[in-house]
């Protein structure tokens, strides 16, 4: 683990171009979903907090409480990892009236800022003709505070079709006030910015490594359009992130390796509606081990990864194969692994 150290400057200056970028004013009222531990979760209240908004805390996270929360006061702006969309959504189809927020009932608009991770299209979709509310897509990270980019409709996008305008917003955006992002050759996302950590704690090799050439190097990799709007394409660091949460697929892989019938193995991320990815693991098998032999290894290697990693960390998931794909040297090659699940989607991340 890394303590990012941040300044007084970072913080400022993320929360000014939030406020700004995302239009708050002291007639909105905020709702928190997100956990306040999280850089997001402390980052933007500092941007309601300087504006004077109202803010609502939740003790859990749960789709109904959202809607009821929405509707008993007035809550015009929240966070969300794409978990809590699928939430709220759910939720919304048994709720009876008008869903609050939808502007239905005379009074503003939710928009809800959804980070972590983009939900699939058909979700962002779905934000716009179930909900109503305005959907406004980040990226960013702990070591920027987080905010480098933002995507929120456009002017522009007005006449199109709720369909078309969520493949606009699919994106991760276009570079938040005072960021430079480039892509360097080898496909990684770069940064700039006065949202940029000062250092990692006590890790100065860790810190040059990140800061290389004066340039924040996030691990993400992904293009700029000719509409200079971020796409992320692929995580050069093998983490996914399911429901919001950071998972490092080398610390699952670990886990499993662990147990002595497993011979390879590779953790990659899969598309999933509710959580964004989820955590799946391709096996090979000690040949003629006893765990080979039995039909409930699945099972079993689910419950010594629980006795050795956090449960949201464990695979939801385990396919068994021969043999898995590698280079001459020996890497495995995780974008060939990932392709069969991501198949008619233009990158390998949810």
């Amino acid at each position: 683990p890394k303590g990012v150290e941040m300044t007084h400057r970072n913080l400022w200056v993320n929360a000014a171009t939030f406020g700004w970028q995302a239009g708050v004013s002291d007639r909105d009222v905020y709702l928190h979903t997100l956990p306040m531990f999280h850089c997001n979760g402390w980052g933007f209240p500092y941007t309601v907090a300087a504006m004077g908004v109202p803010q609502i805390v939740l003790r859990k996270v749960e789709g109904p409480e959202i809607l009821r929360r929405i509707d008993a006061h007035g809550v015009t702006l929240m966070c969300g990892a794409p978990a809590v969309v699928a939430m709220i959504l759910e939720a919304a189809a048994t709720w009876d009236g008008p869903i609050p927020g939808s502007g239905e009932d005379g009074r503003q608009q939710v928009r809800i800022v959804v980070a972590g991770a983009p939900p699939p299209t058909r979700i962002i979709e779905r934000v716009e003709t179930e909900l109503g509310w305005e959907f406004i897509q980040i990226y960013g990270l702990t070591e920027t505070a987080p905010l480098l980019t933002m995507n929120r409709s456009r002017s522009e996008w007005d006449d199109l079709s709720p369909g078309d305008r969520a493949k606009k917003l699919v994106r991760a955006g276009a570079p938040a006030l005072g960021v430079r992002l480039r892509v360097d050759e080898d496909g990684e996302l770069l940064a700039q910015g006065n949202v940029v950590l000062k250092s990692y704690w006590n890790q100065p090799e860790e810190t040059a490594a990140a800061l290389e050439d004066g340039w924040f190097h996030t691990g993400d990799g992904g293009i700029i359009d000719d509409e200079s709007y971020v796409r992320i394409h692929d995580r050069k660091k093998d983490v996914i992130i399911s429901g919001g949460e950071n998972v490092s697929s080398i610390e699952v892989e670990d886990a499993l390796f662990s147990h002595p019938d497993v011979a390879e193995v590779a953790v990659i991320g899969v598309p999933d509606e509710k959580w964004g990815e989820t955590i799946k693991a391709l096996v090979v098998l000690v040949p003629g081990s006893d765990l080979a032999q039995c039909d409930t290894a699945e099972a079993e290697l689910m419950e010594h990864c629980k006795a050795h990693i956090a449960r949201y960390k464990c695979p939801t998931s385990i396919e068994f194969r021969d043999e898995l794909a590698r280079t001459a040297t020996g890497k495995l090659q995780k974008f060939k692994l990932r392709e069969p699940y991501w198949a008619g989607r233009d990158r390998q991340v949810n």
